[in-house]
């Protein structure tokens, strides 16, 4: 069973909010429209998450509701902080805890991290800008164990098969 992944930045966020943090940041409004936008793409494309790790941020909160709304049927969401500000080994420790018989998965957060993330797992330098969705596949090989742990034990064996971006959706 080939495993996916989306690796998806938090939408557009208020600088304006009067936020104490930039944890506390709220999105804006055209994250507001672009996150549910994005999810439906993705759901038109097969790629409806069954399991999500966020960031415990605002911004990645009110993501993750709207597209939540979206997404057939909703999936499993785990909030962590330690994918606040994460990186490749973060993930990667967030990963490690998903049950093998899950096939999708979406890990939502931030920037500059969500990038070093596509590049670990697929070799490909991609721009992720607020909204952007990386879709990512493994395939274990033949006889080959089916785990999550074995897909990022291959990085960068990824196939990076597209960047959703809420701009180039009509």
């Amino acid at each position: 069973m080939p495993k996916r992944l989306l690796v998806t930045r938090h939408a557009k966020s208020s600088w304006k909010s009067g936020s104490m943090t930039d944890h506390e940041r709220p999105l804006n409004g055209r994250g507001r429209r672009d996150a549910p936008r994005v999810a439906a793409h993705i759901v038109g494309l097969g790629w409806s998450p069954e399991f999500v790790i966020s960031s415990d941020s605002q911004r990645t909160r009110e993501t993750l509701a709207l597209m939540a709304e979206v997404f057939e049927p909703e999936p499993r969401i785990e909030f962590t902080r330690d994918l606040y500000l994460a990186g490749p080994s973060d993930v990667q420790a967030a990963l490690a805890r998903v049950p093998d018989s899950v096939e999708t998965v979406m890990v939502l957060g931030h920037n500059e991290g969500w990038e070093d993330v596509v590049t670990w797992l697929s070799g490909c330098s991609e721009r992720l800008t607020t909204a952007n969705a990386a879709l990512l596949s493994w395939r274990p090989a033949a006889g080959g164990p089916e785990s999550w742990s074995a897909a990022l034990a291959d990085a960068p064996g990824w196939t990076l098969h597209q960047v959703v971006r809420p701009k180039e959706l009509s």
